[in-house]
């Protein structure tokens, strides 16, 4: 594993976590210190493969790169990419495209959201965190999300308030199709 750092129009490609701190050393405006350094090195022994960004003034930072890449045009010419790993591939499917996921049958969807409530005594108002579970016929989650807040809207007072369908206020799971859409 080799690192890329750069600072402005000064950068290099090296392959031990020395080369890279004394790089930045020979930088007069980095200030290197022991937990500089020793972040630098947990950073590059880590798993991670996101680059890194570290702050030296206001809005003037380095950035540190892991990367296969043997030299710096390999780099340049992004031909040593990190790979996708299995785990990566199997990563589960963002909730934002499941929404409009064409699916028909059965949804379970859970709304949570701030509901107003008279308080008995004071005649005053006040808005309560409630959530709302429903299982709905829908073609999509975001159909089951729509037809949840309809069913709301009818229900409770006019000034709640309702989460966004692609926020984390609203989740849903796919239950199964229709008995009527199997026999089809």
């Amino acid at each position: 594993m080799n690192l890329y750092l750069r600072y402005f129009d000064r950068e290099t490609l090296v392959s031990t976590v020395d080369e890279a701190i004394e790089f930045l050393r020979s930088i007069d405006e980095i200030e290197m210190n022991p937990l500089l350094e020793a972040d630098i090195r947990e950073y590059a022994a880590s798993e991670v493969f996101y680059p890194k960004r570290y702050k030296i003034h206001p809005r003037v930072y380095f950035i540190i790169i892991k990367t296969e890449a043997a030299t710096m045009q390999d780099f340049k010419d992004k031909k040593a990419l990190h790979p996708i790993s299995e785990m990566d591939a199997k990563a589960p499917v963002p909730a934002l495209v499941r929404l409009n996921e064409i699916r028909p049958g059965w949804y379970e969807g859970i709304v949570d959201f701030k509901r107003v409530l008279l308080v008995p005594g004071t005649g005053k108002f006040q808005y309560r965190d409630t959530q709302f579970v429903a299982r709905v016929k829908a073609v999509s989650g975001m159909e089951c999300y729509e037809r949840i807040i309809d069913h709301l809207r009818d229900k409770v007072d006019e000034r709640s308030q309702f989460p966004s369908a692609k926020g984390k206020n609203f989740k849903f799971r796919y239950l199964g199709k229709a008995k009527d859409q199997i026999d089809e």
